[in-house]
């Protein structure tokens, strides 16, 4: 055996052992997403069972509202073009644009995929009639014109036997949803094409705030990774045009202020307006969920998010805890602000709770939706996103091995096990709303503010392409074979 030979060898050894490693997590993340297609299917054919036989389900095609309605529409060409350029230039310009650019371009990508696959359905249909319908949010402006006193009445008008009873959408929320619609129109901007418009537009900006968080507290490296999935997700069918899009931009810039917060580094020298703009980071952070809270009962869920938020920038937090006052000082104004003007949030909870099983909530069988969301949350994060999970509790657990003390266990990059926390906490609380019964349904949109934070974990994923093009396929053929309810 020649010098060569024996250099070579153990090396060789080694790559072998590395490409194993490889197709091994690639084999195990195509089972994570073969889970998740028969997690569907089964979805999918058991409710349709129940629905035909019992009617209980309230769906035409569980476990999504929609009904089977193969179609094609204006925007087809432009969402086909846009998922190719996607799959195929995404990952490199992810990784070579500049930060600032690639946010930009990520914004007006998922800008022009929401609308593109709104469009799909024309525009009257996939954009300026969605928030009209009876149940929609703008069939209750008129009744804002004195908005004091709406607010004061706005608890005796939840339950469905109370004298003109608020469309679903209106009573299902704290006023503050409607309310940004009563002041779009307000401003001039009337009707359902400009409130679809607003949903889009600041919809598509939750991708960036997911990815200013995720380089706050992982690093840019997964959050490059993590951009074109966030981009091409199948979520932005729900997100064209529903109001839960624009809720999800608030919740996700709330997080993503704070995530800014807690990681900025401030030298004991740094100048007042550098410790002002670090403040005021946490005051935003907390004045945007406090107007979560009162965009959506469900979205409190999101301050297990913010926590991690804090956890994971506990150091510079124990630093500089007047972060927490300014948190706290925050998350104050928009709660005060409506209880001072007449509106009580948990007598308001309390009264939905009792429409909530007046109607559809209390004939939907907890049984099925319990497990059906979660497949319903794989068609709107995709078979990427099981695959991505399944490497994030891979990650956690790695680490876990490495702080138990074994070193011949690889600690996995910090970084890792920060993202993989993050999307832990969104997972959680995803959960949480799951049991707690009030998601019985319609979670395609209710949930979009919570898996727009799964999303990251594809930064895990190797041959980020061919995932891409199975996000790109599913959305493509979720509206266009679907007349979907949102």
């Amino acid at each position: 055996m020649n010098r060569t030979q024996l250099s070579t060898g153990p090396r060789a050894s080694r790559s072998d052992k590395a490409d194993d490693g490889v197709r091994r997590g690639v084999r195990r993340d195509l089972y994570a997403a073969g889970a998740a297609v028969l997690l569907v299917t089964a979805a999918v054919l058991i409710g349709l069972h129940i629905e035909h036989t019992h009617h209980t389900l309230r769906v035409h095609w569980p476990p999504v509202l929609g009904s089977w309605d193969p179609h094609v529409g204006p925007g087809t060409p432009a969402s086909v073009l846009l998922a190719a350029l996607t799959v195929v230039h995404g990952p490199t310009l992810a990784a070579r644009l500049p930060w600032r650019a690639l946010l930009a371009a990520c914004w007006g990508s998922a800008t022009a995929w929401i609308l593109s696959l709104a469009l799909i359905d024309g525009w009257q249909r996939g954009v300026a009639d969605r928030l009209t319908t009876r149940h929609e949010y703008l069939q209750a402006v008129g009744r804002f014109h004195d908005i004091p006193a709406a607010l004061r009445g706005f608890t005796g008008h939840i339950l469905l036997g109370s004298p003109e009873n608020w469309p679903a959408h209106v009573a299902g929320h704290p006023p503050a949803a409607t309310l940004t619609f009563v002041l779009l129109d307000r401003a001039g901007l009337r009707g359902g094409g400009w409130a679809g418009t607003w949903c889009v537009v600041v919809g598509a900006t939750a991708c960036v705030a997911v990815l200013v968080a995720v380089r706050a507290l992982a690093d840019e490296r997964l959050a490059r990774r993590a951009a074109p999935f966030l981009v091409l997700a199948p979520a932005a069918v729900w997100m064209g045009t529903s109001a839960d899009a624009y809720f999800t931009a608030v919740a996700a810039w709330s997080l993503a202020l704070l995530a800014l917060a807690v990681t900025a580094r401030q030298d004991p020298g740094a100048s007042r307006p550098a410790r002002m703009r670090t403040w005021g980071g946490a005051a935003g952070a907390g004045l945007l969920f406090g107007l979560t809270c009162y965009l959506s009962y469900g979205l409190t869920l999101v301050a297990l998010i913010g926590a991690t938020v804090l956890l994971l920038g506990r150091g510079r937090v124990r630093e500089r805890p007047h972060l927490l006052v300014a948190l706290l000082a925050g998350a104050a104004v928009v709660p005060v602000a409506f209880t001072l003007a007449g509106f009580d949030w948990w007598e308001a909870y309390r009264l939905l709770v009792t429409r909530y099983r007046q109607g559809a909530g209390g004939v939907r069988p907890y049984g099925y939706w319990v497990w059906a969301n979660l497949a319903c949350t794989v068609l709107i994060t995709g078979a990427a996103t099981a695959a991505g999970l399944r490497r994030t509790g891979a990650a956690l657990r790695g680490h876990r091995r490495a702080a138990a003390g074994r070193p011949q266990e690889r600690r996995r990059p910090d970084a890792e096990v920060r993202l993989a926390l993050l999307v832990s906490a969104a997972l959680l609380a995803l959960l949480v709303a799951d049991l707690s019964g009030m998601s019985k349904a319609e979670t395609e949109r209710i949930w979009l503010p919570f898996v727009v934070w799964l999303l990251p974990s594809c930064a895990f994923l190797t041959r980020p392409r061919a995932w891409l093009t199975a996000q790109a396929v599913l959305a493509l053929l979720l509206n266009h074979l679907l007349a979907t309810g949102w």
